[in-house]
């Protein structure tokens, strides 16, 4: 496939690639698109959570273009985002023991698809350093954080609407049914 001439016809100039570094920036692209989302939905009472998220939707696209570009997520990115997630964690102490099922009125849903989506980004970067691209540690460390910090968040808004998480028990996973 070649990019076409006419700039109409394109939606990103990397797009036709075939490694796996485009695939990485389309991945966080959606994990930026899922967050605004979230921003969108959430209501005019969790003025935190709205907070949080307007200042963390800017770093997902440094993080889109951090491997590509110059490096623009920090230790100083890592060390807000887990004082926020220690923030959130601390508010929902004791909130869930295990696995819970993905449920939530909005903007739950798009917090649970950014949390997939930093797991996405993730994997990807493991592509890209598998095709011989450096990866900076710091990139796959921010995504492990944001994917707390979302459940972490989750946890909160469901607490704060006395809505309970489903617990899930795996029938795959678990000390009866390992392999030994």
């Amino acid at each position: 496939m070649q990019r076409s001439a006419d700039l109409d016809e394109v939606c990103y100039p990397f797009i036709h690639e075939t490694g796996p570094l485009c695939d990485f920036e389309v991945f966080t692209d959606e994990l930026c698109g899922n967050i605004g989302a979230a921003i969108a939905t959430l209501p005019a009472d969790m003025g935190d959570l709205r907070r949080d998220l307007e200042a963390l939707q800017p770093l997902v696209f440094h993080l889109n273009g951090s491997i590509r570009g110059r490096l623009a997520i920090s230790e100083a990115n890592l060390d807000q985002a887990k004082a926020r997630l220690a923030h959130y964690r601390g508010e929902a102490a004791g909130r869930a023991e295990g696995f819970v099922l993905p449920r939530g009125d909005l903007p739950v849903p798009f917090l649970n698809l950014a949390r997939s989506g930093a797991k996405k980004a993730i994997r990807q970067m493991v592509r890209v350093e598998e095709a011989g691209i450096e990866v900076p540690e710091v990139l796959p460390r921010f995504c492990n954080i944001l994917c707390n910090l979302f459940f972490a968040m989750i946890l909160v808004i469901n607490q704060r609407r006395d809505q309970t998480e489903v617990a899930f028990v795996s029938k795959s996973y678990g000390p009866s049914t390992r392999k030994d």
